[in-house]
């Protein structure tokens, strides 16, 4: 918010596991005021704003504001993913390839 208000580009570094849901609301509702402060940031103002990934970036910060940057830049070999490899071969039924979830396999 104070990007936006002082017209100020933004660059925000994301090293997240995940936010733990079981601790309540509370980290969820963050995720989302983060994204709308950007949605703000970027459509309102037409400011820059540079993501860059480091390890690990997963969970809901890839889902919500670690893609939402203008450029995204991610750390050599970082590992950036929604969810696990296990929970995406279980939920796919097959096998995902090793290395998948690296920022070169990504980006």
């Amino acid at each position: 918010e104070y990007a936006t208000n002082q017209f100020l580009p933004l660059i925000i570094v994301c090293a997240s596991g995940g936010a733990r849901m079981q601790e309540g609301s509370l980290s969820l509702m963050q995720m989302a005021k983060i994204s709308s402060a950007l949605y703000d940031y970027q459509s309102n103002k037409k400011l820059l704003y540079v993501s860059i990934l480091t390890s690990p970036t997963t969970g809901g910060v890839t889902a919500s504001f670690g893609m939402l940057g203008d450029i995204i830049i991610a750390e050599p070999n970082s590992y950036i993913a929604f969810a696990g490899k296990r929970v995406i071969e279980q939920t796919l039924n097959k096998t995902i390839p090793e290395g998948s979830q690296a920022s070169e396999y990504l980006f």
